[in-house]
């Protein structure tokens, strides 16, 4: 079978005026022994690439407008490193290939008879650089791309790698065992990340910057939305650094260092006008060592260091136990350049059996506001 074979969604679309049928966007679907990467590069703005179920090695990149990128579900579909340079994508199938066509090799000459797996004969020269870089998907400069119901697993730094794009959805995506970040994102706009979970990356499950490498001031994303994501067992569960507008809604994060990490510093715009809401953050009590900008974390709930103008409310924060200067539910901490926080608001919060405080101000900043939520130590006292 042809890699990345296309059904059309509807096979012609309505006639027009002038007798001339639209082409209706295409679904391409990619089996095992194929290549995600050719299907990728054959795909139209408005394509879907849907990847049938099976283990599938080696990076993709897109960089395509309006492209959806689909498995069958986290767990099923699976993205994973190339097992040799010379194999840049190669799969295997589901558990049974015998029972299964696209698996079994005395009915798909692309499977190799010796393994049971699949090696494709297409990588682009951009999915090698994502592959060198050691990333597992890239998306780069694309508005409206769109990655669904996949596992990415495995990859040396992101699952998920981002840069300059605009409107990107990543949906019910699992990011396990990455070696910094589970899923990432910088110089980018309207985003949207749902109902994702990431576990077990040695640096964030979930991260977002204005820039990864460059200093500048915060970025205005203009509503990226982070809602409904499990984000357990990473170094840090979220790190929002140096943005502006961003909503972080419903996630649930625990067994971390730190559940979330807002970040801002001194450069101007400032990091803020940020909304924190109906979040359980629970027994982030994993220890990270000391960086060069922050001390040890450990027992950290929710953290603002260094941004303004933020909400955060309707959170349960409980059980977050450390000594670190940054351990506490929620935390107020001056920026690693000492820029203080100034002008948010915690009020309407759970904060529970956290150490050694619910709620600690260890800041110098003013019109930050500490209201009606339910806590029993704070420091100073008085908050609760």
């Amino acid at each position: 079978m042809v890699a990345g074979t296309s059904v059309a969604a509807a096979a012609v679309a309505a006639v027009g005026a002038g007798g001339a049928p639209a082409q209706a966007a295409s679904v391409r679907v990619v089996h095992p022994g194929e290549s995600i990467q050719a299907a990728v590069d054959a795909a139209a703005p408005g394509d879907t690439v849907l990847v049938l179920p099976g283990t599938y090695r080696g990076s993709v990149q897109i960089s395509k407008p309006r492209v959806t990128l689909r498995g069958t579900g986290a767990g099923i579909t699976v993205l994973a490193p190339a097992t040799t340079a010379s194999d840049p994508q190669s799969t295997t199938g589901p558990a049974n290939p015998a029972t299964n066509p696209a698996t079994n090799p005395a009915t798909n000459p692309a499977t190799n008879p010796d393994t049971g797996n699949a090696t494709s004969t297409s990588t682009s020269t951009s999915a090698v650089a994502c592959a060198a870089a050691g990333d597992g998907l890239c998306v780069t400069g694309a508005d409206g791309v769109r990655v669904e119901s996949l596992t990415v697993t495995g990859f040396a730094k992101y699952g998920i790698w981002a840069t300059s794009a605009d409107r990107l959805t990543i949906d019910h995506v699992r990011a396990d065992a990455n070696g910094q970040y589970g899923i990432g994102q910088e110089k980018s706009i309207r985003s949207r990340f749902t109902s994702n979970e990431a576990s077990g990356n040695g640096e964030a499950g979930l991260f977002v910057a204005n820039a990864v490498s460059e200093e500048g001031g915060a970025t205005d994303t203009q509503g990226t939305e982070i809602r409904g994501n499990a984000l357990t067992g990473n170094h840090m569960g979220l790190v929002v650094r140096r943005l502006r507008r961003v909503t972080v809604d419903a996630n649930t994060i625990s067994g971390n260092c730190a559940g979330v990490f807002l970040v801002g510093d001194e450069n101007t715009p400032r990091a803020g006008e940020m909304t924190v809401t109906g979040n359980t953050v629970d027994a982030n009590n994993a220890y990270c060592a000391a960086t060069a900008r922050l001390p040890y974390v450990q027992g950290s709930g929710i953290v603002l260091t260094g941004v303004e103008n933020t909400l955060v409310s309707g959170n349960e924060v409980t059980g977050n136990v450390g000594a670190s200067p940054l351990s506490g539910g929620v935390v107020l901490f001056p920026s690693f350049t000492g820029k203080p926080d100034s002008g948010n608001t915690v009020r309407n919060n759970t904060l529970l059996h956290n150490g050694p405080a619910d709620l600690a101000d260890r800041d110098h900043g003013t019109g930050n506001t500490f209201t009606a939520n339910e806590c029993q130590v704070s420091l100073p006292a008085g908050h609760c």
